[in-house]
């Protein structure tokens, strides 16, 4: 029965103390007492290995042989096969006797186990939050991992994109934008579109620094607020953004072939209907409109 890995082992008299015991301080052990005649231990082993392997080195698994090891068995006075008994801190603290199923072996560690923190299991997910965290390096490599495995997903390549697009790469961006044609992802493709045109007209705009204080200064210099709004999106700093841009609009509404409201409406792609400032917004432009 070899199924070891670090935390799934065989316990011997020789080495019970060390392996059990003293192990028990860092991490609970759980102690199957098993022979190769009892038919239930062969059931019962598979399972806590299952179990074990799914806390993730929390909880280790010792197999202790009792044909073999007469000595720890003699110790622990274990009477019928299989017996399990959970150490803690150098003592038995819970266990049972006899075949159980998966649900009460679980119900019998939760009290002293802690489960693993569940990872993100879809690759995907965890690209999205990083980019909402700002992380750009690491949702790129997390996307550029899973698109080398299927480059058909459309999200996951609108979003490396936008990835690229950040670090500047944005000619790149936007092939691989150009190249994604599917009617289901128009509203993805819409936003991601929308922030390459910012952060390519950003690129040649003064510094947001000299922007504000240009602002600071007259607050009705129409051009400088529309420049730093177009600035703060390149920096996803999106409230400050739509702020000006609504004051804008409201106080200069042909400004520009109506740049103002136009550049909204990209923000709103951008962001989604579902996004909160989305809702603000479109709440404060259409009672500005009528």
């Amino acid at each position: 029965m070899s199924h070891d890995t670090p935390y799934i082992f065989e316990a011997t008299d020789a080495d019970f103390q060390q392996t059990v015991i003293e192990n028990s301080f860092n991490k609970p052990v759980l102690v199957d007492f098993w022979a190769d005649w009892c038919a239930p231990c062969k059931v019962l082993m598979p399972m806590l290995e299952q179990i074990a392997e799914s806390y993730q080195g929390e909880l280790l698994l010792a197999k202790v042989n009792c044909d073999v090891e007469q000595q720890v068995v003699g110790m622990f006075g274990i009477r019928s096969l299989p017996t399990v008994v959970l150490f803690k801190d150098g003592q038995p603290v819970d266990g049972f006797a006899g075949a159980q199923p998966e649900s009460a072996v679980r119900a019998m560690l939760e009290p002293h186990v802690a489960l693993p923190a569940p990872k993100a299991d879809d690759p995907f997910e965890a690209a999205q939050q990083a980019f909402a965290e700002g992380q750009y390096a690491q949702a790129e490599a997390t996307l550029k991992a899973m698109l080398s495995e299927d480059n058909s997903n459309a999200s996951a390549l609108i979003l490396y994109a936008r990835c690229i697009a950040e670090r500047g790469e944005l000619g790149e961006a936007r092939t691989i934008l150009d190249a994604v044609s599917s009617d289901e992802h128009k509203a993805e493709l819409a936003g991601a579109k929308a922030q390459l045109t910012f952060l390519s007209q950003a690129e040649t705009l003064p510094d947001a620094a000299d922007l504000k204080a240009r602002v600071a200064q007259d607050p009705n210099d129409d051009e400088a607020t529309y420049q730093l709004a177009v600035r703060q999106l390149a920096r996803q700093q999106y409230e400050a953004a739509l702020d000006g841009l609504l004051k804008l609009f409201k106080r200069n509404r042909g400004w520009n072939e109506g740049l103002a409201h136009k550049t909204l409406l990209q923000v709103f792609d951008l962001l989604g209907n579902d996004h909160p400032l989305v809702t603000t917004y479109r709440r404060k432009l259409f009672s500005a409109l009528y």
